[in-house]
């Protein structure tokens, strides 16, 4: 099976090793038809601390590297 591959934004640089990217996605509501905004962040690894705030990037998914890291960055 595919491993997932998302976009989003970086909105935390601060962990060694360690980016939060915001993922944004857009979903019908089930009553009103009308989409709706729906945002999860993600714990992402980043082995050079290369990426900064701010910065748009794709992760992927991943073998689990901590407790919360299942990502890794691809770009």
């Amino acid at each position: 099976m595919p491993k997932r591959i998302l976009t989003g934004v970086v909105v935390s640089d601060k962990a060694d090793k360690t980016i939060t990217v915001k993922v944004n996605r857009k979903v019908k509501h089930p009553v009103y038809k009308k989409y709706i905004n729906r945002s999860k962040k993600y714990s992402v690894h980043d082995e050079t601390n290369k990426y900064k705030l701010g910065e748009i990037v794709s992760i992927q998914e991943n073998k689990p590297i901590s407790k919360t890291k299942k990502w890794v960055v691809i770009n």
